[in-house]
């Protein structure tokens, strides 16, 4: 009797998700796109205001993604669009208003100093502050109680508002930049003259701080823009007759945009009040 074939049965063991599989593959890419993304968030938030402007505009014009497009380029850099395409006149707007950046913020180290310890006006520390913003290098020259820049109701100065302004001008008059000068007064109303009130009053301050400027070697012209605000820009509105109201505000306008490579705009004037 003929042997019947016998039926061979082959079980193969496969891998599976082993060290050949590909599922971790997977994961590790998802990982090193997450670190990729988190290194580039860490480097936006390192740069200057001048590059996080020119990348959140990059981002907001689909259309710089066109051939030959480039809607912004930061300083020692190759452009954003592939090849390094960049826009010439968008480049030295945005390399101008690196190097103003840099100058706004060295004087307004300088200046601070003048009220640090040791300085010169150091007793003056609480009347002075200085900030750098997107319109400019601001310096609000502030009164308190015992300690005015001027006599009360008029705009002759009291000391140490005349050497303080000297010193500051030595700083300013190292920018190219033009200079606001703003006055602002206190809640306080005249009722003994009907034919000067805040308007005016807040006005003469800032033009006494011109002159002082402008007499201890500020260039004829730097500060183009005079204003008085009366009591209509209250520092301290829940009290209208706070000291600090009464100031004296220098404001050191930037000359460029760094986006739009034109000049910022000038803050609206405050409308007098009808009557």
């Amino acid at each position: 009797m003929r042997d019947e074939p016998r039926v061979r049965i082959v079980v193969k063991k496969g891998h599976g998700g082993g060290h050949h599989g590909g599922a971790w593959k997977v994961a590790y890419a998802d990982f090193v796109t997450t670190m990729m993304a988190l290194f580039i968030v860490l480097w936006i938030v390192s740069q200057n205001d001048v590059v996080k402007e020119a990348i959140a505009t990059y981002f907001k014009d689909p259309g710089a993604f066109k051939e030959g497009r480039a809607p912004i380029t930061t300083p020692g850099g190759s452009g954003l669009l592939p090849g390094g395409r960049q826009d010439p006149q968008l480049f030295q707007a945005a390399e101008a208003a690196e190097r103003e950046e840099r100058e706004l913020q060295e004087a307004a180290e300088r200046i601070r100093q003048l009220t640090g310890e040791g300085g010169p006006f150091a007793e003056l520390k609480d009347q002075i502050e200085v900030t750098v913003s997107p319109e400019g290098l601001r310096i609000e020259l502030m009164e308190r109680d015992g300690a005015p820049f001027f006599k009360i109701g008029s705009a002759v100065l009291i000391p140490p508002l005349k050497p303080l302004l000297e010193n500051v001008q030595h700083i300013l008059v190292d920018l190219p930049n033009g200079i606001t000068v703003e006055g602002h007064t206190d809640g306080r109303q005249y009722t003994w003259r009907k034919d000067y009130t805040n308007w005016e009053l807040s006005t003469d301050r800032a033009q006494a701080a011109r002159r002082v400027m402008e007499d201890s070697g500020l260039p004829y012209g730097r500060v183009d823009r005079v204003v008085g605000h009366a009591d209509r820009m209250l520092r301290a509105p829940e009290d209208p007759m706070h000291a600090s109201n009464r100031r004296i505000s220098l404001l050191v306008r930037r000359k460029i945009h760094a986006v739009t490579g034109e000049p910022p705009a000038l803050p609206a004037r405050p409308a007098a009040p009808a009557g």
